[in-house]
């Protein structure tokens, strides 16, 4: 009896085991199917988009920032993409690698319409437009975004000289460069929209650096020049012109003035000649005593009556008065 009872307890334990490995084992698959099944949940930030692929099949060409769901990996494939992140491209060379000597000059070259080779480093900086085509119309967005900007940037300064190019046109030039660039981008459809192209340095060639510094430099004297003489006469016209209609009116008012003054003399002889007329002997009397009035105090004199008796008083008062008046 005492041999049989291992025996015994041997054979009930093994079931039971087998029900606790199977219990364990159901436990274990039931985890994985939730965590399988948990992979279709999936969540797009603030400033991302979502592409869902089913076998590489777009099924959501763009899932707005939340929570969503989608079959379980690998059914679907979830690519998100940061939609607001501004991503930065150079055309002619980074400013290390010129510094190190590792750019190549070809690469920053254009020509003008003028038929002169210019040096332009261009950043330009785009971001995610279309997710799906992002991600599936073009194998090297980059690169053909490069392309297009470059390929615009050489139509535009192709159609310029070289001066405009250095000086005045470079904003025009920036933006023409960015939209044409951009029809181009959406004509390939590969779901890229520009930000913006800045020409961040515009250069002659090294060998002929001096020269186009000398050129500058006459052409700042002539503007400053030009400007020198706009700004002296722009002092002096207005200057003179004030000093011509000042004489102006002063000739008008002297004008004015003698033909008035000669009016009223004209006015005051007919009125006299009327006067004249009407009583001719008195205004000559009168005439005749108003020049003695003027006349006599300047002469001297020696009063003699109608008898013909000359006062000798009066003459001796007039040799005293004579001396004391001298």
């Amino acid at each position: 009896m005492k041999l049989l009872e291992p025996a015994v307890s041997t054979h009930r334990a093994r079931p039971e085991g087998r029900l606790r490995r199977w219990s364990r084992r159901r436990a274990l698959a039931l985890v994985a199917v939730a965590a399988w099944l948990a992979t279709g949940v999936y969540i797009v930030g603030a400033d991302q988009q979502a592409v869902v692929t089913r076998f590489g099949k777009v099924v959501e060409p763009r899932a707005m920032p939340g929570i969503h769901l989608s079959l379980p990996w690998p059914v679907d494939r979830v690519t998100k993409l940061k939609v607001r992140q501004l991503q930065r491209l150079i055309i002619g060379g980074e400013v290390g690698d010129a510094a190190l000597g590792r750019s190549d000059p070809l690469t920053s070259q254009f020509l003008t319409g003028d038929q002169n080779l210019i040096h332009m480093r261009v950043a330009v900086q785009y971001s995610v437009g279309v997710p799906a085509d992002y991600l599936f119309r073009a194998q090297d967005t980059a690169r053909l975004v490069g392309a297009a900007v470059e390929a615009e940037l050489a139509h535009q300064v192709a159609a310029r000289d070289v001066d405009a190019v250095l000086t005045t046109d470079k904003a025009a030039i920036q933006e023409q460069v960015r939209a044409a660039a951009q029809r181009l981008l959406d004509a390939y459809g590969i779901g890229v929209v520009l930000a913006g192209v800045n020409i961040e340095n515009v250069a002659p060639p090294a060998e002929a650096a001096d020269a186009f510094r000398e050129v500058a430099g006459a052409r700042a004297d002539a503007a400053r020049i030009v400007n020198e003489a706009e700004g002296y006469a722009g002092d002096v016209v207005p200057r003179a012109r004030g000093q011509a209609h000042e004489m102006l009116e002063a000739a008008q008012a002297y004008k004015l003035r003698r033909i008035n003054q000669a009016m009223g003399e004209a006015a005051r002889f007919a009125e006299l000649a009327r006067e004249y007329d009407r009583a001719g002997a008195v205004h000559n009397h009168r005439l005749y005593v108003e020049a003695m009035e003027q006349i006599l105090p300047r002469i001297r004199k020696l009063i003699v009556d109608k008898r013909g008796e000359l006062d000798l008083t009066i003459i001796r008062k007039g040799a005293a008065a004579a001396p004391a008046e001298r």
